[in-house]
């Protein structure tokens, strides 16, 4: 099986049955997927992170189908009904539909009006019937007559029963229904009488209707969640006449009164057991898709917003604006901790200006700040060109930060174990001073979901997002590595082969034994095992160890390697760093062996070129347009300079410095089509926006990039 499955693998991924077979016993020897991506090219062929996680799912899923097809064979096997050519097609299907089908006759059932025709003796009829060889079925409907069926219409309908269940059970009926959704389901969705005011936010979908395939994953997700707020009937349905015509040709043979009455048996199969079956089967398969489109979303914005470029170990002070609590202020030196805090109070209506004013100057020059973070939330633009009017000792940079989930931290458990002695206001303001910092760092400790990038999150499938969602960040960090004497215990959790207790007991270590100095000082943390240290090695840097390879991403196990190299050359390990003439002269073919290829070479190469490249781009300053800060100062023709605050199907939402987010709708992107908004726009880009449309009663901007340079 497990070949056949690697075969299927391979064909649906478009890649080599070596490289699934290899990437399957590499994850089942505990392997992780930044690990195998980065170091284990040679085994499978260069295969990507995305390429490792799709084996990965899809290997899963043949998992779990062995594991049903186990239960379906224990279950028809305590019938007495497994004969050896049943059992051999169940052990040979490998799709989930079809599987089901094929158990469908022997799947336990409730009592059914087929179940009750048969207690009535009424089976031998319906075989007879659906034969359609008697030309007289209800002449043969007396001699089923008995206590419990009193006539021959009550006879009949009983057997019709029975003959509606066995065409339900028919694969091929199923598949002509299947076929006739597939090509013509149409998705309605209706209000539910009395709902109209409560319902006012889906009034869209009211009286909607258009055929399945073509309809969004963001509109069906509208829909099912109107549905399950009880303002909406969703229905999703074939053309009727065009499949109970096709199920006609297959079980109506000849034309006499048997055949009328398997005419009638087919049509209230198709209505009462068939359809409500296949419909509930493509309503799931439906929601899966625009789940897995929804969360491929939230994964792609999630990735670019822990990715976005960070500020770096600078003093900084950062802001939460406000304006009747006032904008909380804190300073943090270069690592982030907390030296001081305190509010100011600029805005209305205090509007203490000259004293919020000394504080700031005041602060700057006493912590040494070299930057200023400023929340992208209430009373952001006015702080903003508050902090820009002022006069400093010293060029400051000011950058304007996303709070998205900065409330959520400062309320969680992780916030409280830091600043068990603050109230949440400092905690998110040390939030978004980090943010700047060290995006990547900072919001691995909040819940992906509560970052606010995506669409539907809350109505797709929860077990899904937090899978898809936790893989990102795990691959997010691991792509740029992590220093292992200043990372977070939250961030330490997401290195490849680390976890939650080891990550702990790497920071305690860290406490009680000071800075590590070398990668193989991690051998001595407590359960710290030869995989774990195999697995997680890599990716954690040591800036200031004796052995510059332990700031890198060369693995320990190819040391032996560079300093084969070094040995070569007749020079040290630290010259070869950052030396591009020496590096040039290494013949890397030489190097070459049964466990060592040219791809892992290679990445030797450019880590000694630029050992611990950071894949994050440099941070930008970015300002808003003078003079725009609320809705009511836009006009449409207007050019602004936005941010990309988030990315859905549709279109993209963009911050151009007031409460609203405008959208720039996939139409809107460019004089071409667009399937999808990535292609044009990432996360958190300084973009420049032609407003088209602006709509002051419903708060909606709409925006454009047509035209613009």
């Amino acid at each position: 099986m497990q070949n056949k499955t690697i075969e299927i693998i391979a064909q649906n991924l478009g890649i080599k049955t070596i490289q699934v077979s290899n990437t399957i016993q590499l994850l089942n020897e505990g392997a992780t997927i930044p690990f195998i991506s980065r170091y284990r090219k040679e085994r499978t062929g260069s295969l990507d992170e995305m390429q490792i996680q799709q084996v990965k799912e899809q290997n899963d899923k043949f998992i779990e189908l062995e594991k049903r097809k186990e239960t379906i064979l224990k279950t028809i096997g305590e019938q007495d009904k497994l004969t050896p050519e049943l059992k051999s097609r169940i052990e040979n299907c490998f799709d989930a539909v079809e599987l089901e089908d094929i158990y469908l006759p022997y799947k336990p059932k409730r009592r059914t009006k087929a179940t009750i025709a048969r207690e009535k003796g009424l089976e031998p009829l319906a075989k007879i019937i659906m034969k359609q060889m008697e030309r007289d079925p209800e002449f043969r409907a007396n001699s089923f007559l008995n206590d419990e069926v009193v006539s021959v219409e009550e006879a009949l309908a009983g057997a019709r029963d029975i003959i509606a269940e066995w065409i339900s059970e028919n694969e091929r009926a199923r598949n002509i229904v299947r076929r006739g959704f597939e090509l013509g389901a149409v998705i309605s969705s209706k209000l539910v009488k009395g709902k109209e005011e409560e319902a006012a936010k889906f009034r869209d979908y009211f009286d909607w209707n258009e055929p399945l395939k073509k309809c969004p994953s963001h509109r069906l997700l509208a829909m099912r969640r109107g549905e399950n707020e009880g303002f909406l009937r969703i229905s999703i349905s074939p053309d009727e006449e065009r499949v109970l015509e096709n199920l006609d040709r297959f079980f109506v043979k000849g034309n006499n009164q048997s055949s009328e009455q398997v005419f009638l048996a087919v049509k209230d199969s198709f209505k009462r057991l068939i359809q409500p079956s296949i419909e509930t089967e493509f309503s799931n398969l439906s929601k899966e898709k625009a789940d897995d489109e929804a969360i491929k979303v939230f994964a792609e914005n999630l990735k670019q917003l822990l990715l976005a470029p960070p500020l770096g170990q600078k003093r900084t002070l950062a802001i939460d604006p406000g304006y009747r609590s006032g904008c909380k202020i804190v300073c943090l030196d270069e690592q982030g901790n907390l030296l001081h805090n305190e509010n100011i109070y600029p805005h209305k209506p205090q509007e203490e200006r000259k004293m919020a004013a000394k504080k700031i100057t005041s602060m700057v020059e006493m912590y040494q700040i070299e930057a200023i973070a400023i929340g992208n939330g209430t009373a952001s633009r006015e702080t903003e060109y508050f902090i820009k009017k002022l006069h400093f000792d010293r060029e400051l940079r000011i950058y304007v930060v996303s709070e998205d989930g900065a409330s959520v931290y400062s309320a969680s458990s992780v916030a409280r174990q830091e600043f068990p002695q603050y109230d949440v206001t400092v905690r998110g303001a040390v939030s978004i001073g980090r943010r700047l910092m060290d995006p990547l760092a900072e919001l691995v400790k909040i819940d992906p979901k509560s970052i606010g990038v995506g669409q539907y999150q809350h109505d797709v499938d929860q077990k899904n997002l937090k899978n898809s969602l936790d893989s990102v960040v795990e691959l997010s960090v691991n792509s740029v590595g992590v220093n292992l004497n200043t990372a977070s215990k939250h961030l330490l959790t997401y290195i490849s082969g680390l976890g939650p207790q080891l990550a702990e007991n790497i920071t305690t270590y860290r406490k009680e034994n000071g800075m590590f100095q070398s990668r193989e000082a991690l051998k001595k943390v407590p359960r710290m095992g030869p995989k774990a240290f195999e697995q997680a090695a890599g990716f954690l840097r040591i800036p200031d160890a004796k052995n510059p390879l332990d700031n890198s991403g060369v693995h320990p196990e190819s040391y032996k390697i560079v300093k084969q190299i070094a040995k070569d050359l007749k020079c040290e390990i630290s010259d070869l760093v950052r030396n591009e003439e020496l590096v040039s002269k290494i013949d890397f073919q030489k190097y070459v062996s049964a466990e060592v290829g040219l791809p892992t070479l290679n990445d030797i190469k450019n880590e000694l070129l630029k050992p611990g490249r950071d894949p994050r781009k440099p941070i930008k300053v970015f300002e808003f347009a003078d003079g725009i800060f609320s809705i009511n100062d836009l006009n449409v023709g207007m050019v602004l300079p936005g941010i990309v605050n988030n990315i859905t199907k549709f279109g993209a939402f963009v911050d151009i410095g007031i409460k609203e987010s405008g959208l720039i709708h996939v139409s809107e992107m460019a004089d071409r089509f667009i399937s999808d908004p990535n292609e044009i726009v990432k996360l958190h880009e300084h973009i420049k926006v032609r407003i088209k449309e602006v709509d002051i009663p419903r708060k909606r901007i709409q925006l454009s990039l047509k035209g613009v340079k």
